[in-house]
């Protein structure tokens, strides 16, 4: 796919692309990834610039990416560790805004489904339904809000599901039995489950805790179950893939890696294929 696609960015003028059945897109790549789990790499819209974002997106996709978790620039992230907010703060400096990001939904969504994770203040500032319908129009498939607990701004909801968009929601090892069931049987697209207690990162040792973290998430749901938070290598996929998971996301390790490469597009396609090659089921 070509850069281009990705139209004029941040000059808002998403287009008219017609919503699409969003959660049925992303139900079909979670069917159809043919590896242990789906690969989720996550991309930060706007980092190093809102261009190379879409074509760190694109490599990503031809690297055997199934779900794109496309995040929003924020000055004041409460799920992001260190990596993924500095960032945020680079995309914003250099001007990224929501027209822009949606312009990097559109490039990549052609081929996987995208699901845009940004915070709450975004969607109700401009307008719950105003917002949704710039996402729709992108050709996003769902909307992760970290900061949106359960039970709160119902509308969000029945407004996503209006237009074929999935709301994911995020439940975490604190959860409690009752409320893990409440959020599993609302949840749409995927149940985004943490595996550890904190904001995102890298870390060593974590194979011991998917297990019971995985249990819990499936017994509440009957959507897949998406691991994330701390998951950074193809052996910490493939862990996660045998504790059960449906899907593996990844961030701040490609985040990361296209801070510190020259050619960021180059060497986050390669870690993604590598992590993409750890969740082979002839592995």
């Amino acid at each position: 796919m070509s850069v281009a696609r990705a139209g004029r960015f941040g000059d808002g003028s998403e287009g008219s692309v017609s919503p699409s059945g969003g959660a049925a897109r992303i139900a079909d790549a979670f069917a159809n990834h043919g590896k242990l789990a789906a690969l989720m790499p996550y991309v930060m819209a706007g980092f190093p610039t809102l261009e190379e974002s879409a074509r760190i997106g694109q490599a990503c996709v031809r690297a055997g990416a199934d779900v794109i978790e496309l995040g929003v620039p924020y000055s004041d992230p409460l799920a992001d560790g260190p990596v993924i907010h500095e960032a945020g703060t680079r995309a914003l400096a250099a001007g990224s805004s929501i027209g822009g990001v949606l312009e990097v939904a559109r490039a990549i969504s052609a081929d996987v489904p995208v699901v845009l994770m940004c915070y709450a203040n975004m969607v109700f500032a401009p307008g719950v339904e105003s917002f949704l319908d710039r996402l729709a129009r992108s050709g996003a498939s769902g909307l992760i809000v970290p900061d949106l607990p359960y039970g709160e701004a119902p509308e969000v909801l029945g407004a996503c599901e209006q237009r074929g968009l999935a709301l994911v929601p995020l439940v975490a090892p604190t959860t409690t039995d009752q409320r893990l069931a409440a959020i599993g049987a609302q949840a749409r697209g995927f149940l985004y489950t943490v595996s550890v207690v904190g904001t995102t990162g890298e870390r060593r040792a974590l194979g011991e805790r998917f297990a019971e973290v995985v249990r819990r998430a499936k017994s509440s749901t009957d959507v897949p179950v998406a691991l994330g938070f701390g998951i950074g290598t193809p052996e910490q996929a493939a862990e996660a893939a045998a504790a059960g998971a449906d899907g593996v996301i990844v961030g701040t390790r490609l985040v990361r890696e296209a801070a510190e490469a020259e050619r960021p597009a180059e060497a986050v396609g390669a870690v993604v294929e590598a992590l993409a090659a750890g969740l082979s089921p002839a592995r």
